[in-house]
This record gives C-alpha cells, structure tokens and sequence, in this order.
C-alpha cells in the first residue's frame, strides 16, 4: 500500500509541477520574446518547448499530462477561440508531442529512462525529432481547424525553429546554471 502511495503522490507531483512550470514559463515567454511572435501560436523563439522536452524526459506521462492540461487552459483563456475542439487539440499536441518523442528516442536512441546516458548528440536528436512532432502535428491541427493564418509551409519552419531555438536556449541555460551550482559547491568546501 506504500508504494502505491508514493507511486501515485509522484505521479500527482509530475503532473502538477509540469503544470505550474510550463504555465509560469509560457507567460514569462511571452512577455520576453512578445516582438518575435510570427502568428498566433508560432514564435521565432520558444523557451517553454524545451521545457516540454525536458518536464516529459523526467515524469514521463505525468509531465505530458500537466503540460497538456496548462496548455488547454492557456488556449482557451488566451488568444485562441473557445473552441473546446480547437484547444483540447492543442493541449493535447503540446503535452504528447515532446511525450512522442521520449518514447521514440527512449527505443530507438538507446536512451536510458533514468537519461543516465544523455549526452549531446541524443539532446540534438530530442530536440530535432520533438520539434517535427510539434511543428507538423500543431499546423496540421490549426489547419484542420481553420485557424486564420496557419499550417503554411512558413508556419511550419517558424514554428520549428522556434521550437529548436527555445530548446537548445533553456537548456543551455539549465546546464549552465548546474555548472554553477556545482563550482559553488566545490569552493564552498
């Protein structure tokens, strides 16, 4: 009974902390990259798609989850239409779409699910493959929808690189802040 407990109390904290993260991250983006927006739902810079990548990498489903459901909230309250279809669509590509790719790096990249071997070819390669999966599967969805503005070829590029942009950045910036925290460490003692 205990370890279902904690299994479902991490499961709970994946999801939660994958909603407050991106959510958070999502509006910090907005407000630093809001000149490099292309379109509606495409900017040149993204930093929460690599935050996407990195919540699912750890928690798995949970983080795919609450990246999804903050998603759909930040859709339907924000510049999107209220339409349900249109913004359980996105939540859902914005969760699973980082989700789809931990799967296929994780069986074909012989990735460890701890991501004990991470290194930075496999980083490329999640980005790479998380960004195709999203730029494709969003502007399939805006177009399907009949988003004004959307599913273009140049949708598709800007969408892409900012998803590739945003993720090398933060994480960039994460590995860097790790490096610090491991220099203080180390002159501390």
């Amino acid at each position: 009974m205990s370890k279902l407990f904690n299994t479902s109390l991490e499961w709970f904290l994946g999801c939660v902390i994958s909603f407050l993260a991106y959510g958070l991250l999502f509006y910090f983006n907005e407000w630093l990259t809001n000149q490099l927006v292309f379109s509606l739902g495409v900017n040149w810079i993204y930093l929460p798609a690599g935050l996407r990548l990195f919540l699912t990498l750890i928690f798995g489903f949970p983080g795919a989850l609450g990246i999804g459901i903050a998603s759909f909230l930040i859709s339907y309250f924000g510049a999107f239409s209220h339409d349900l279809t249109v913004c359980i669509g996105i939540g859902l590509i914005s969760g699973f779409a980082p989700y789809l790719a931990r799967i296929f790096v994780l069986s074909n990249l012989s990735l460890e699910p701890d991501l004990s071997n991470l290194n930075f070819p496999k980083v490329v390669a999640c980005i790479l493959i998380y960004a195709l999966l999203s730029a494709g599967l969003h502007q399939w969805w805006f177009s399907t929808m009949g988003l004004e503005n959307a599913g273009g070829l140049n949708h598709f590029f800007v969408m892409f690189m900012g998803d590739v942009l945003g993720a090398l950045l933060l994480i960039s910036l994460i590995k860097y802040c790790l490096d610090l925290l491991k220099k203080s460490r180390r002159t501390a003692h």
